[in-house]
């Protein structure tokens, strides 16, 4: 009898948002060493300067303004955004390629970041949408103020985004699948199952 054929990946993009603290790197992590051949991470275009150590293609590709410009005229982001005097985008070249591959491209971007993507009529799939939430803004808070980084003001302007980023979660009807990440064992499992699929993870 022959042997089952291999079951071809589902390469459309995933989008994965929530609010900072949610646990999206470190699921990410345990999900990329899980399936270290399944996944890719696409490289970045920006307008800022490499910081030491940085190399272009690697980090980021580097390009001048102007050119990032022409690259927004021409429809080349799936998602750009401007962050203090720079640019920001994923090009829709990017996720090709890590789709040429047989690879699924995870894109972790921000609320208005999603809002684009979605709307976006030039990309050839349309990615799957999932968002981390967590259990409740008490928790939340709980988990930021244990990091130890973040100063009084900067704590509250993350609380107000989260909230507002949980509320669109429910509501923009952008979102397929909401996970819950109240134990990180479970969240992940939950969020694997989904991106991946049972069946697949059998020849994983």
């Amino acid at each position: 009898m022959a042997a089952p054929a291999e079951a071809k990946i589902d390469t459309r993009p995933i989008v994965i948002s929530g609010p900072s603290g949610s646990g999206k790197s470190t699921i990410l992590k345990k999900l990329f060493a899980e399936f270290p051949d399944r996944f890719g991470f696409s490289v970045s275009h920006t307008t800022r300067s490499p910081r030491a150590g940085e190399v272009d293609g690697r980090e980021y590709h580097f390009v001048p303004r102007p050119e990032f410009e022409r690259m927004i005229q021409d429809n080349a982001f799936i998602e750009h955004a401007s962050f203090g005097a720079n640019y920001y985008g994923t090009s829709i070249a990017a996720i090709d390629n890590i789709a040429k591959q047989n690879r699924v491209c995870i894109l972790d971007i921000e609320m208005e970041g999603v809002k684009q993507v979605a709307n976006n009529p030039h990309l050839p799939q349309r990615p799957r949408f999932l968002f981390l939430s967590p259990p409740n803004l008490e928790e939340l808070e709980k988990r930021l103020r244990g990091r130890g980084t973040e100063t009084e003001d900067s704590l509250q302007k993350r609380l107000t985004q989260a909230k507002v980023e949980m509320e669109f979660a429910k509501t923009g009807g952008i979102h397929e699948k909401i996970v819950v990440n109240d134990d990180l064992e479970t969240a992940y499992k939950e969020v694997r199952d989904w991106i991946v699929g049972e069946e697949a993870q059998k020849h994983a």
